[in-house]
């Protein structure tokens, strides 16, 4: 089996540049990517079951493996929100899937986004992870547009084992992601 290409691309090219760069005595110190998670809160599921179900399954087309539904932790009584009803759907993606996803995300999906510029850099949470929301889930190929019910938001996590989000924003770049503001 052949290891996705930006797996070669991180040990052949990225490597090497983090390392020149950041001056690295260690090619151990470069950052690595750990995993991705892919996140999308579904708060209409509180009215309609069937909503979370077809979220689930698109959740589980886009990244390429079984996505989970997330239950509320507490009751709240203003949106009707009993402990324990689902109101979201989650992925962790790590490996070669993560790998692949990410391939998926830069080369198809990121460049299929209404009027876009670049990913804005701002996500950063002082730790070295970045965090990027996406508007729309038709972005994805693996979406099929004619059986979508409603629009839906997702959150996409990189996380990284960066100290500092100046390493991690540097080993993004590496992978390909078009950041809007290039520092």
């Amino acid at each position: 089996m052949n290891s996705p290409r930006l797996k070669d691309k991180y040990y052949k090219e990225i490597v090497p540049a983090l390392t020149t760069q950041f001056e690295y005595k260690n090619p151990m110190q470069v950052p690595k990517l750990l995993k991705i998670c892919l996140n999308q809160g579904v708060g209409a599921a509180i009215a309609d079951k069937k909503i979370i179900d077809t979220a689930v399954e698109e959740m589980s087309n886009i990244a390429g493996q079984r996505a989970v539904q997330t239950k509320s932790k507490r009751d709240i009584s203003n949106f009707k929100l009993r402990k324990g009803m689902p109101i979201g759907v989650r992925v962790t993606l790590r490996g070669d899937r993560m790998y692949e996803f990410l391939d998926r995300l830069v080369a198809v999906s990121l460049p299929r986004v209404r009027d876009f510029r670049g990913v804005n850099d701002k996500g950063f949470d002082g730790r070295g992870n970045f965090t990027l929301g996406v508007t729309e889930q038709i972005i994805f190929p693996e979406v099929n547009i004619d059986g979508i019910t409603r629009i839906q938001g997702m959150d996409v996590t990189f996380v990284t084992t960066a100290p500092t989000d100046k390493e991690a924003f540097a080993l993004l770049k590496e992978f390909g992601i078009p950041f809007k503001n290039q520092k």
